[in-house]
């Protein structure tokens, strides 16, 4: 098993502690007056999502984590697992709503993702930066109320709420921020 040695510590590292896999999201290097110089960590569990923090001397090591990540289209759920496939293989797999959190918000059919797989395991996904979706629902705005920054509340095709602006209607598409979950601007309708 391949293994990393403290001089290739680096955020975004893989590796694998307690037979889980973690992401390093934070790194510092700290060199006392006297004795070993000290690898500060913040890791991320990958499975359940927790951070810990770890030292490492100078020296020391930790196991890679062999993580593969493929491209991924979703398919459907059942309300308890999210269901995508493989366009290469055209394997198809399954992620449980625990797992992906609030990203289930925003996909809809077709949507193209990352998929990070362990041991075989679909452990996450990484959505698009953003998504266009229909306005299924908004109140009307308030005559005369349009020029200014006011935001209101729309329901999209996936059943998440976003705010945006005043001037937005029923049947209209935005484009919404998958990791904000913000609007960022009126699409082309499709």
């Amino acid at each position: 098993m391949a293994s990393y040695n403290t001089s290739e510590f680096r955020k975004g590292l893989k590796v694998l502690i307690d037979n889980e896999p973690y992401l390093m999201i934070d790194m510092e290097f700290m060199k006392p007056g006297k004795g070993q110089a000290v690898y500060r960590t913040k890791l991320k569990n990958l499975l359940r999502g927790n951070v810990i923090d770890r030292n490492y001397r100078s020296g020391d090591s930790i196991d890679a984590a062999e993580i593969e990540e493929h491209s991924a289209q979703y398919l459907y759920n059942d309300s308890k697992n999210w269901f995508f496939m493989n366009p290469e293989s055209f394997e198809q797999f399954s992620i449980s709503k625990e797992i992906l959190g609030d990203l289930v918000k925003f996909l809809k059919d077709g949507t193209t993702v990352e998929v990070m797989l362990w041991n075989g395991r679909a452990i996450s996904i990484e959505p698009p930066k953003s998504v266009d979706l229909q306005v299924t629902y908004t109140e009307p705005a308030a005559r005369g109320n349009t020029a200014t920054n006011v935001q209101k509340s729309a329901t999209v095709e996936t059943g998440a709420e976003v705010f945006v602006p005043a001037f937005i209607n029923i049947g209209d598409v935005v484009k919404v921020d998958t990791r904000t979950g913000e609007y960022i601007e009126r699409a082309a309708k499709s």
